[in-house]
């Protein structure tokens, strides 16, 4: 994976504009929890193989990156992307590497569905 170029990465996600595509949204504790201390419990969300549709796609330029998808009756959030690939199977792979390298957010979007 390389690190997020704004206008490459915005190219990608106009590709899988007004098509049904497949995504795969997953966080760990390190995305939205890291304020929290060895006390308190820890967060995550796990999603995969949604099958969705959406109209427009946008790439925050703050750091690190929001990926936002919109749909007809609403939005798919990815805050803290840092790096992208386009794989030999054509899916669109979004990480968030947290200041230590570990994965702390990814979204993923494919025209088939992801393997279990």
């Amino acid at each position: 994976m390389k690190e997020v170029k704004i206008d490459e990465l915005q190219e990608l996600l106009n590709s899988f504009v007004n098509k049904d595509v497949y995504i795969h949204l997953e966080t760990t504790n390190g995305a939205y929890a890291t304020h929290f201390d060895e006390n308190m419990f820890n967060a995550g969300a796990f999603i995969r193989n949604a099958k969705i549709r959406f109209e427009l796609a946008k790439i925050i330029d703050d750091l690190p990156h929001r990926v936002g998808l919109k749909m007809n009756h609403g939005w798919v959030y990815a805050q803290g992307i840092t790096h992208f690939e386009l794989d030999e199977k054509g899916r669109l792979l979004m990480a968030g590497l947290d200041f230590t390298g570990k994965l702390a957010v990814a979204l993923q979007i494919s025209e088939t569905p992801f393997s279990y």
